[in-house]
């Protein structure tokens, strides 16, 4: 079965894609998702994500205890559990990130598979930043990206 709910955030709005019991996609949006009713029961899961997700903005959560699914490549998914293990308020460049999988020579496949990450937020790619500390890409969004970072109190460069 699948859900997708909206949730008001402080960017927008996050699109959240639930399927069998998983969060499989977590999007975001500037203004309010089209493509999902807002009316009727959400799921344990979708109630429970949506909390979560709120927590986090509120500052009371650090780290998201829902199940995922990672739907991608082997790299991508390497990659994507990697960027899972970036605690809290921390970053690591494409380039750790690359020497951490065992490829250090695919930093820039590491931003190719950030830019591909399905579960914006929950697999926290926003960790994730240039060699010389700046933002780096973030799918065209650095604007989320500085203030995911703010808010977590990562050191990054403007």
């Amino acid at each position: 079965m699948e859900e997708r709910i909206g949730v008001k955030i402080p960017l927008g709005w996050a699109l959240l894609q639930l399927e069998d019991g998983f969060v499989t996609g977590v999007f975001m949006r500037r203004e309010r998702p089209v493509e999902v009713g807002f009316q009727g029961e959400f799921s344990p899961l979708a109630q429970r994500a949506s909390r979560e997700i709120a927590e986090y903005f509120e500052g009371s959560r650090r780290e998201f205890d829902l199940p995922i699914r990672l739907t991608g490549t082997e790299f991508q998914n390497t990659v994507w559990e990697t960027m899972r293990k970036i605690p809290y308020g921390q970053v690591r460049s494409y380039g750790d990130v690359a020497f951490m999988i065992g490829k250090p020579t695919a930093a820039r496949a590491v931003g190719g598979a950030c830019n591909k990450n399905p579960l914006w937020l929950l697999v926290p790619c926003h960790r994730v930043i240039a060699g010389d500390g700046s933002l780096g890409g973030y799918g065209g969004a650095s604007d989320a990206k500085r203030f995911l970072l703010r808010l977590e109190g990562a050191s990054f460069r403007e």
